[in-house]
């Protein structure tokens, strides 16, 4: 078996790029989620490591040290990062001649023989689904028999292998809390939205909606959702319980983890039977009748993606959702008394000036606990990048989504709407959402009672302000 790391390499400060992390850039609050895809093969590998340098503030001295006994380096990337992980790969083989580095992650999934090109001290790239691939290769399997890859031989040239087949099995996956005992430090890992420490892990992959923006499914996991089975979920949640007493919140990162409601609800028994507190992202069309199955057994807050309150904007990214139905939906969580984070998108196509107000009215009306606002990012891969490229909505200078500082930018624009417009309605639609009356009671109510609550409110706000005065001076 080649000596394996895993690897989360330093980025920028505050830089939320982790392998679990769907939103690749600095945050309006500092916030760090699981690198579970790469702890995934990192339980396949036996005598590996797994370095998560961002939430663990860890710069490239103690990385570069871990490698002079290694054979191998699995880097995750992605399209904003991807160029300064390529500098850390190329110091990585300067420390080390002997090293094999290989990537894994959306960027490199879609844009394989491109990332070699622009990679020269990486060796082989996974496509898709990489776990298997990862583990063949840590055992010393020939490159040119590695399924799902692409890769470069002695020749310096660029080798394109057959596609792997997709895992059908989930639950011959171990359980990814092994390597969070071994490796990390729970407490490095917080949401704003989630009880402190949480813990995040998958039950399974894949997502059956279309969303033409949604990165991972159309890149990684796919369009079926496959799941692992109730009983393997309840049994790795006994096991995170046994070795982190600590945790308050346990979070299923599934991209739809609502798309199998009777799974969903089987699952919540076994967890309302172990006096579970958990979370999870959902589609806003959960029936009020599973609601409350998940309620009582536990569910305490739902990420619910709604992206817009305009109707159109929902059709043209395939978003398979009613604005009423999801009306409905939000009334129903509010009167069970499940808390939801709601994440929106501005600069969709169909974006206009009245679209925006549009959907901050929207969200000013079904009030969601907390929400999150994105700029609407292609990310290479994605239908919507497709989109962009066809039909001149993207600025190519802004094509790796962040600038220098790790801050998102607007690289869309349309013949009605600049990208200075929709950069400037992410703040115009934070103080409109969260400086209103009701709002501030509420966040002053909470915040009273509860000292702990109020503790990191405070700290969120210092943040979210100094997340603006970043963006204002990008």
């Amino acid at each position: 078996m080649m000596r394996t790391l895993f690897l989360q390499p330093p980025s920028f400060d505050g830089f939320d790029g982790g392998a679990g992390s769907r939103y690749q850039a600095k945050r309006e609050i500092k916030s760090f989620w699981y690198p579970t895809w790469l702890a995934q093969p990192a339980a396949m590998v036996e005598g590996s490591r797994l370095i998560d340098a961002p939430p663990a503030k860890m710069g490239m001295e103690p990385i570069l040290r871990d490698v002079m006994n290694r054979d191998l380096v699995v880097m995750h990337t992605s399209t904003p990062s991807f160029a300064s992980d390529v500098r850390v790969a190329q110091m990585l083989k300067d420390a080390n001649p002997n090293l094999k580095i290989g990537m894994v992650g959306a960027k490199v999934a879609v844009q394989p023989e491109e990332s070699m090109a622009k990679g020269g001290p990486i060796d082989f790239v996974a496509r898709n689904e990489f776990d298997f691939t990862i583990k063949e290769i840590a055992e010393g399997r020939d490159l040119k028999d590695v399924d799902g890859i692409t890769w470069r031989n002695s020749e310096g040239v660029v080798v394109t292998n057959r596609d792997r087949a997709m895992i059908e099995d989930m639950d011959s996956l171990p359980f990814v809390t092994e390597v969070y005992k071994r490796d990390l430090r729970i407490e490095d890992y917080f949401i704003g939205y989630l009880m402190h420490p949480y813990i995040s892990i998958y039950t399974g992959r894949g997502c059956k909606s279309r969303c033409t923006f949604c990165l991972w499914p159309q890149t990684v996991g796919g369009h079926r959702y496959r799941t692992r089975s109730p009983e393997h979920v309840a049994a790795e949640i006994r096991l995170a319980r046994q070795y982190f007493p600590q945790v308050k919140e346990f979070f299923f990162d599934d991209d739809t983890f609502t798309d199998d409601l009777p799974r969903a609800e089987a699952i919540a028994r076994e967890l309302g039977k172990m006096g579970i507190t958990w979370s999870c992202n959902a589609k806003a069309n959960v029936p009020y009748e599973t609601l409350k199955v998940l309620k009582d057994n536990g569910l305490r807050l739902l990420l619910v993606g709604y992206e817009s309150g305009n109707q159109q904007i929902l059709h043209n990214i395939k978003k398979g959702m009613r604005v009423e139905v999801a009306k409905e939906f939000t009334r129903n969580c509010h009167k069970l008394g499940i808390k939801i984070h709601g994440t929106f998108i501005v600069g969709l196509p169909g974006e206009t000036k009245e679209t925006i107000q549009e959907t901050i009215r929207f969200a000013q009306e079904i009030n969601p606990h907390t929400l999150q606002v994105s700029l609407a990012a292609p990310y290479p891969g994605t239908f919507l990048h497709k989109q962009a490229t066809e039909n001149g909505w993207l600025n190519e200078e802004a094509a790796e989504l962040i600038d220098e500082h790790g801050i998102q930018i607007a690289p869309l624009h349309y013949p009605h709407l600049s990208h200075t417009e929709i950069f400037e309605s992410v703040e115009e639609f934070y103080r409109k959402f969260y400086f209103r009356a009701p709002k501030i009671a509420s966040i002053v109510n909470e915040m009273v009672r509860s000292p702990q609550m109020m503790k990191r409110r405070l700290r969120e706000g210092v943040e979210f302000f100094q997340f603006l005065k970043d963006r204002h001076a990008a």
